[in-house]
């Protein structure tokens, strides 16, 4: 795909459910009692991933457009698939299912694609372990496929986590819900909080303390209706977008402000972009607002290390586009966690950025981006990576000369529309 420089992004716009709220309605649902309702989830790959690994285990989940109603089977009514369970290139769905899957009193399998079977499941292969999971993978348990032998009798623990890692401490809250006695999760640094939110919603017995997150077991969980808010990670392409393309106005409507998601804007923000927050107000447990960006003339740089590495992790693709275009040197580190995602997401960004003439130094856990204004034609790899595709479509929006995207295709994985809806506030 070849990108041409853009003028300027104007206009108002609705993006698709939050991934990863959509991703954990849609398995609590599936365990509920009843028949629930689904509105604006995500229409992502990922999310359809979910979708059919659930109906796999006999949730009945029937999907038009962005809705979808499903009628759960109840906490202890999943059904031994009689096929492989396919995660597709989510790493949510493998992770979250695993720790329910761990807790049944059948045999199952999970996989994905030739990406996900790449990606670490010893960080919950470990836990789930001491709980009394039996769980094999691949390579010493290092990775997919993993074979599940459930165990209707785990037990429940006190558990410090190595890293920051949504998708590790909901598997091991899921399988708490399971568990004999109470299950404790410690976060070295708050990670997104949507399992947690979800289950205080729904009324089932949790407690969060600081970085600590404690679950009782659970007898069941009712139904519901759950409206989900636009997603922060895909609205960060376009706040960037419209920050860096000075005459530039876009507002997005209807966007999960969760603090633990919202990094992004408090980056941006430090760097002296014109940010507003406008409608704020509270639903199903979420905050949501909207999001009205103006395009700014100069960019500070940025340090990003530390805590607030969780609650950016998958912006830092997209804050690295920004660092190019800032007035200075921007750092990023403590950001190991880039290695082990679709792709490594520190490679592939600084692959890009210096196929456009970007001067940037690779970090073990990181960069440091030298900014500028001027570029060359760069010719891109994504590496198969959905974030790497989007963040450099922007870059190549905003820079002077464009550039060249060998593969788009992974963008479906979370954002289908996403082209589709840059390119109608592009010079509108």
């Amino acid at each position: 795909m070849k990108v041409l420089p853009a003028k300027f992004l104007k206009g108002e716009i609705n993006l698709p459910g939050d991934k990863s709220i959509t991703h954990r309605a849609i398995i609590f649902a599936s365990l509920s009692e009843g028949k629930c309702l689904i509105e604006n989830m995500g229409l992502g790959e990922d999310n359809k991933s979910t979708i059919n690994v659930f109906r796999n285990l006999g949730a009945k989940i029937s999907r038009i457009k962005s809705k979808c109603i499903i009628e759960g089977v109840g906490i202890r009514g999943l059904k031994e698939p009689s096929c492989v369970l396919d995660a597709g290139n989510s790493g949510t769905t493998i992770r979250i299912a695993t720790g329910i899957l761990s807790a049944q009193n059948f045999f199952s399998v999970i996989s994905g694609d030739k990406y996900l079977v790449k990606r670490p499941m010893k960080r919950i292969i470990e836990p789930l372990s001491m709980m009394g999971a039996q769980i094999i993978g691949r390579n010493n348990n290092s990775f997919p496929p993993l074979a599940i032998i459930g165990n209707e009798k785990l037990r429940g623990i006190n558990y410090s986590l190595k890293i920051a890692s949504a998708q590790v401490k909901s598997s091991i809250l899921m399988a708490g819900m399971y568990a004999e006695g109470e299950t404790i999760v410690t976060e070295p640094a708050k990670s997104r909080d949507h399992t947690e939110r979800l289950m205080e919603h729904l009324g089932i017995p949790i407690k969060v303390i600081d970085k600590t997150i404690k679950i009782s077991p659970v007898d069941k969980i009712p139904s519901f209706r759950l409206v989900v808010p636009g997603d922060i990670s895909s609205a960060a392409f376009f706040i960037v977008a419209a920050t860096l393309l000075k005459d530039s106005f876009v507002i997005i409507k209807n966007v999960s402000l969760n603090d633990t998601r919202t990094g992004i804007i408090d980056v941006l923000t430090n760097m002296g972009a014109n940010i507003k927050i406008a409608n704020k107000r509270n639903e199903c447990g979420e905050p949501v607002g909207d999001i009205v960006v103006n395009g700014v003339d100069t960019l500070k740089p940025f340090v990003i290390k530390g805590d607030i590495i969780p609650r950016v992790i998958d912006e830092i693709p997209i804050l690295a586009v920004a660092g190019s275009f800032a007035n200075g040197v921007s750092i990023i580190d403590n950001a190991e966690e880039l290695r082990v995602k679709e792709s490594d997401r520190i490679k592939s960004m600084i692959e890009g950025l210096r196929s456009s003439g970007v001067h940037v130094e690779e970090l073990p856990a990181g960069m440091v981006i030298h900014g500028k204004r001027s570029f060359k034609y760069g010719k891109v790899k994504t590496f198969g990576d959905h974030r790497i595709a989007m963040a450099f479509y922007v870059f190549g929006i905003c820079s002077d000369k464009g550039l060249e995207l060998d593969d788009v295709s992974s963008v479906k994985i979370s954002f289908p529309d996403f082209f589709k809806i840059m390119e109608s506030l592009i010079n509108a």
